[in-house]
């Protein structure tokens, strides 16, 4: 037993109750899973029924206050709270925050859905509001996929971030999602509570990830396929996932500083070659015209794409999609959120906003502007089919544009890396936050701990491909992230009561310092007073001089 004991310690550290509990779920889940598939995937279809039917309406109205709520925070008062001490430098540079952020955050989902989503609202208009296959299909479906990677998708992992990055370097706490909740719960977030709080947090985030490592492994596939390497299918993918990670575990063997954030550098250089390769060789002048258009139309119609329900209809089309997205959105925001705030470290509350909402939004729309405006483009006016590659087979779209434009093939096998380096920086990202999560918070967990929990995100993967591929990955984020949206309603309360005790506090101390310097003031002219009363009872003798010196 002592020698049992003295192993966990050595591998796994300061770990507790929440780390067996979440383990223990996780391994029934993907155990049952691969017993009983079909099982599973019908009671999870099932679910997301019920839950789509009776309270797919909360997940729009949370999303969109979420958006509001720190875009607030951003412009008010709260904004120039520090996230650490007064005058803390930031720990890393803009660049490679930026860098770290965008590829923790959703780099395979852009390249995965770049050109499909566009091209699948091309075929299947949203909503039934246009014509397939016509121009306006086409700006429809370009409008929603700005909709669907703009400011709701970030707002999610912008309040996340910011609660704990708030009380991890405001308040030196621990780097817990549990910790954000302590000015409601007090003392409890040390027991029970808090320990359901973190649990819900790692399950959400195992799920999620998991759906982000399934669709790296679908268009890893796909560029393989199309560049004559492997075929297309299931086996194929579990031995990808395989592959990554071996790639995986060994930056999961160094340190933040050099291994995620390297990768993530190496990244942004792949994404932005990827991206300036398309926007030289592609339809330019198309692109920027459909960036500019399409960007009016989403700030134009933001409201109302925000609270759409179809209530009058038994349209599925919201639950397919921007349901998926938000609860993706949710299902990734403790991992993202939790790794945007390990970075963030002496940014303002406004710099956390602004950087974490703005600028990726930014780069979002330009990069569905230019891959799947390219491919609207290269369909509509040059009969390419790339709508029937997208409708056969949802990641080759990509491979299709590509084709169009010089060194194709070059172009496909950098995609190919592209997406492996995002899936093995999203897989190392989230075991590092899962291991703070189950490590009681700690900034640096064991390197065991980080591979068990990167072990068990691909088993995940591969067991939703299994069960019902990107179908069962759409089902099961949307079911897993529903408890963690009730708990992020709770989190932004406590976030703002935070803030404003903290507000109330500064202004305290501004208060009684400006009272200070009035007493100081005071007596100092209560003092000019009595000496000027002083000298005139007692009025001083002119000083004698030299005879000489007055006569001059």
């Amino acid at each position: 037993m002592n020698r049992l004991t003295k192993f966990l310690r050595e591998y796994l550290g300061d770990v507790g109750v929440v780390f067996y509990t979440s383990v223990v779920i996780i391994t029934a889940f993907v155990t049952t899973s691969v017993l009983y598939p079909d099982a599973v995937e019908s009671t999870a279809q099932q679910i997301l029924d019920i839950t789509a039917r009776k309270l797919g309406w909360m997940y729009l109205v949370a999303t969109t206050g979420f958006v509001l709520f720190v875009l607030f925070l951003a412009l008010s008062k709260f904004g120039s709270i520090r996230l650490g001490a007064e005058n803390e430098p930031p720990e890393f540079s803009f660049n490679s925050w930026l860098a770290m952020i965008f590829s923790g955050g959703m780099g395979v989902g852009l390249v995965f859905w770049g050109v499909a989503e566009p091209m699948m609202h091309f075929n299947d208009p949203p909503l039934g509001l246009a014509e397939p296959r016509t121009s306006d299909a086409a700006q429809l479906g370009m409008r929603y996929a700005f909709f669907h990677w703009g400011f709701h998708q970030w707002a999610n992992f912008t309040l996340v971030g910011l609660a704990i990055a708030y009380v991890r370097f405001r308040h030196s706490s621990r780097g817990l999602i549990s910790e954000s909740f302590r000015p409601l719960l007090g003392d409890r977030v040390d027991r029970g509570w808090g320990n359901i709080v973190d649990i819900l947090a790692v399950v959400s985030t195992v799920f999620g990830v998991a759906t982000t490592l399934g669709l790296g492994a679908l268009q890893v596939n796909s560029g393989l396929a199309n560049l004559g390497l492997a075929a297309y299918s299931t086996t194929s993918q579990f031995y990808i996932l395989a592959g990554l990670a071996t790639l995986f575990i060994i930056s999961a063997m160094t340190p933040l500083d050099m291994g995620i954030r390297y990768l993530s550098n190496a990244n942004m250089v792949l994404a932005a070659g990827l991206l300036f390769f398309v926007l030289a060789t592609g339809p330019s002048g198309f692109i920027f015209s459909e960036l500019t258009q399409t960007a009016g139309e989403y700030l134009g119609n933001i409201i109302e794409m925000s609270l759409v329900t179809t209530p009058y209809s038994h349209e599925h089309w919201v639950e397919q999609w921007t349901m998926f997205y938000w609860a993706w959105g949710l299902s990734w925001a403790p991992f993202v959120g939790s790794f945007i705030a390990r970075i963030s470290r002496g940014r303002t509350v406004r710099e956390f906003v602004l950087g974490v909402m703005i600028v990726p939004v930014a780069l979002s729309m330009l990069w569905f502007a230019t891959f799947g405006g390219s491919a609207i483009y290269f369909d509509l006016f040059d009969g390419v089919a790339i709508a029937d590659a997208v409708s056969e087979e949802v990641p080759a779209g990509l491979y299709v544009l590509l084709d169009q434009l010089p060194w194709g093939e070059f172009a496909a096998i950098l995609t190919v890396a592209l997406v492996s380096m995002f899936v093995v920086t999203s897989a190392d990202s989230a075991t590092f936050v899962l291991g703070m999560f189950t490590s009681k918070g700690v900034l640096t967990p064991t390197r065991f701990v980080r591979i068990l929990w990167g072990g068990l995100q691909l088993l995940m993967a591969s067991v939703l491909l299994l069960t019902g591929g990107l179908n069962g990955l759409r089902t099961v984020s949307i079911i897993a992230a529903f408890p963690f949206m009730l708990l992020m309603l709770l989190m932004a309360f406590s976030l703002h009561k935070d803030l404003a005790a903290e507000i109330r506090r500064r202004e305290e101390k501004d208060q009684l310092l400006h009272t200070r310097i009035e007493q100081l003031l005071m007596r100092e002219s209560e003092r000019d007073a009595e000496r000027r009363e002083e000298e005139e009872i007692h009025p001083t003798a002119p000083e004698e001089c030299p005879v000489q010196k007055c006569d001059n």
